[in-house]
């Protein structure tokens, strides 16, 4: 299990998305907290210090910031990235996982699958498994 004051942020314009990873972590006592843009997220982080999540689940396709763009932003701060995405693109996951990402999920994503690799992310499993890509 997860240490309960870590933060995982989930960030997707698609509101039913964030809903359904919310309730799926907090039912594995991991907290969530939710973001419907990449502008959004980095706005909090921008504006409250004190704030860093420990892990992040982000869309590849947003409007404005997408994914890849955030990975981008975020790589200096070395916070675990795990995307999801209904429009694979192998040249997208490729770049992704090069770029450090801990997983590659597509939607519909299998829920134990997901928690499994929050759970890698946080570094709540002690054997690694790879890049996560079903």
């Amino acid at each position: 299990m997860a240490n309960l004051n870590q933060i995982v942020a989930v960030v997707d314009d698609d509101g039913s998305i964030c809903r359904a990873i919310r309730r799926l972590l907090r039912s594995v006592g991991i907290k969530a907290e939710t973001f419907s843009s990449g502008e959004e997220f980095l706005g909090t982080l921008s504006s409250t210090a004190s704030y860093r999540p420990a892990c992040v689940i982000l869309d590849v396709q947003m409007p404005g910031i997408n994914g890849l763009e955030l990975q981008r932003r975020l790589a200096p701060t070395g916070v675990p990235l795990i995307f999801i995405t209904a429009h694979d693109d192998p040249a997208i996951r490729e770049k992704a996982l090069a770029s450090g990402a801990v997983g590659y999920l597509r939607k519909p994503f299998n829920d134990a699958i997901l928690v499994k690799a929050v759970e890698i992310a946080l570094g709540a499993t002690p054997i690694p498994i790879g890049p996560l890509t079903p």
